[in-house]
C-alpha cells in the first residue's frame, strides 16, 4: 500500500492530523506550525482521494482507516517502545470517523484521542448534509469553489475568524467533486457508536456551539460511552473549530495533552 501524503514539523511525541471531507493537510496549517514549537512532532495527512494520495477502494472509513493504520507504522520507528510507540490522533468530522476506527482496531497505536466536530451515530446532521450537498454539487456542474461558496457561512459560527474560513474555503475548493461526493456518502453511513465503550485512551471531543452537524447533545452522549472522556463546546464557532478560532481551540488540545492520563482515566 502506497503511503498517503503528509506534511510534518518539530520533533517529539507524534500528533498527526486527520482533516474532514472538506479539507486536506493545509486545514492543520496553524496547528502544524503551532504545535511543533510546542514540542510536538506534527503531522498533517492528506487524506487517500485527496491531494497527492491516491484514494481507496471501496472508498469508506475502514479503508481510511486501514490506510492511516499504515501510516503509522511507517511514521513510528521499529524500536520504539511503550508510548514512543503511539501517537495522539486528532481528526476533525470525517477524519475524527477514520480516527474513532483506528483506535477501536489498533488501539496500542493510539496514546490519546481528540476528536473535534466529530460524531459516532445516528444523532448527527451528516445525512442530510450529504442530500443537501450533493443536490448543490449537481446544480453546480460539480463546482467546489461555488459549493464553499454556499456551504460555509453556514457551517462556521459569528465569532470565527475570516482569515479561518478563508482557510477553510481554500481547502474545499481544492477537493475532488468526485471524492468529496463519496466522503459525503461515507459520513453519512458511519455508525459505531455501540463500539465507543471500546475507546480507552484519553479522549477530549471538541465541538463548536453552532455546529449542525456535530452537535453538543451528540457531543456530550459520546462522551458518556467514551470511559475517561471529556466533551467542550465552543461558544459562537461553528463546525470548523480550529480555523474559526485557532487560538482556543489549540489551548484546549495543548492542555489536554499536558495533563497526566491519570487524570482522565480515573
Amino acid at each position: 500500500m502506497l503511503l498517503p501524503h503528509f506534511t510534518a514539523l518539530g520533533a517529539g511525541p507524534t500528533v498527526l492530523m486527520l482533516h474532514g471531507a472538506a479539507g486536506g493537510y493545509r486545514s492543520f496549517a496553524p496547528q502544524v506550525e503551532h504545535y511543533a514549537l510546542q514540542g510536538f512532532r506534527a503531522i498533517a495527512w492528506d487524506m487517500p482521494g485527496y491531494g497527492l494520495s491516491a484514494p481507496v477502494e471501496p472508498y469508506g472509513v475502514r479503508g481510511l482507516a486501514q490506510s492511516c493504520i499504515h501510516l503509522i507504522e511507517a511514521l513510528l520507528p521499529p524500536e520504539a517502545q511503550g508510548a514512543q510507540r503511539s501517537v495522539v490522533l486528532l481528526g476533525h468530522g470525517l477524519g475524527g470517523m477514520v480516527a474513532q476506527e483506528v483506535v477501536m482496531r489498533r488501539p496500542e497505536l493510539v496514546s490519546r484521542l481528540v476528536l473535534s466536530g466529530s460524531t459516532s451515530g445516528p444523532d448527527s446532521g451528516w445525512a442530510e448534509e450529504a442530500k443537501r450537498q450533493t443536490a448543490l454539487l449537481d446544480a453546480s456542474a460539480n463546482d467546489m469553489l461555488a459549493l464553499a461558496k454556499t456551504v460555509l457561512p453556514g457551517q462556521t459560527g459569528p465569532l470565527a475568524l475570516a482569515e479561518g474560513v478563508q482557510l477553510a474555503r481554500h481547502c474545499m475548493a481544492q477537493v475532488s467533486p468526485v471524492t468529496y461526493r463519496l466522503a459525503l456518502q461515507a459520513q453519512a453511513a458511519f455508525d459505531r457508536d455501540a463500539a465507543l465503550a471500546h475507546i480507552h485512551v484519553p479522549t477530549l471531543l471538541i465541538t463548536g456551539e453552532q455546529d449542525r452537524v456535530a452537535p453538543g447533545s451528540a457531543i456530550e452522549r459520546m462522551a458518556g460511552k467514551i470511559h475517561g472522556s471529556r466533551w467542550v463546546q465552543m461558544p459562537g464557532i461553528g463546525h470548523w473549530q480550529n480555523l474559526e478560532a485557532p487560538d482556543a481551540f489549540d489551548a484546549l488540545v495543548l492542555d489536554f495533552l499536558h495533563q497526566r492520563t491519570d487524570r482522565w482515566l480515573h
